[in-house]
């Protein structure tokens, strides 16, 4: 199977079925230099009438510069027997290490020279259309976040992107 240009309707029950279940990889960067990190958060819908996917980094994390540097990033879900390489993902710095090269991934890339796996299941490029810090002060039920704050770094930002492109293996 190859991963092809599909319409994002396609993916939407997939796409309720795997967040929660394979954490998907984020990618920023473009054919120069890109990060990609495992991420728990993300969210899909609809805003300002277009489809949109929102993405959580912390601005301790790597991937956080290329977030800031580029307009486009990608979220790709690999198959369930690549989970070694999402839990390696998730737990080395691009910093110390190219995942990439570590991993044995393919890049290609997408609108904006927005990088992503062909070894993915599917996949969805985003072009940012808003970014925001998340506030402590917002925060209406202190009891849930606290196990993600505190000692572990700081109060991620948010990226909204549309989602511009989706691929799935057909």
């Amino acid at each position: 199977m190859k991963l092809d240009h599909v319409e994002l309707s396609a993916l939407t029950p997939e796409i309720l079925r795997v967040f929660g279940q394979q954490n998907p990889l984020l990618t920023a960067g473009d054919r120069s230099g890109l990060n990609t990190m495992t991420i728990g958060w993300c969210q899909l819908g609809r805003l300002w009438s277009v489809p949109v996917c929102t993405v959580f980094v912390r601005p301790e994390r790597y991937t956080y510069q290329f977030m800031e540097s580029r307009d486009y990033f990608t979220v790709s879900v690999l198959p369930p027997e690549l989970k070694k390489i999402t839990a390696f993902c998730g737990s080395r710095s691009g910093r110390d290490v190219d995942k990439v090269k570590e991993c044995g991934l393919t890049v290609r890339c997408g609108a904006g020279d927005a990088p992503f796996f062909d070894e993915a299941e599917w996949v969805l490029v985003c072009r940012k259309l808003y970014a925001q810090d998340m506030d402590p002060a917002a925060v209406l039920d202190g009891e849930i976040i606290l196990p993600y704050y505190g000692e572990k770094g700081g109060w991620h930002r948010m990226y909204v992107g549309q989602v511009v492109e989706a691929y799935a293996r057909t």
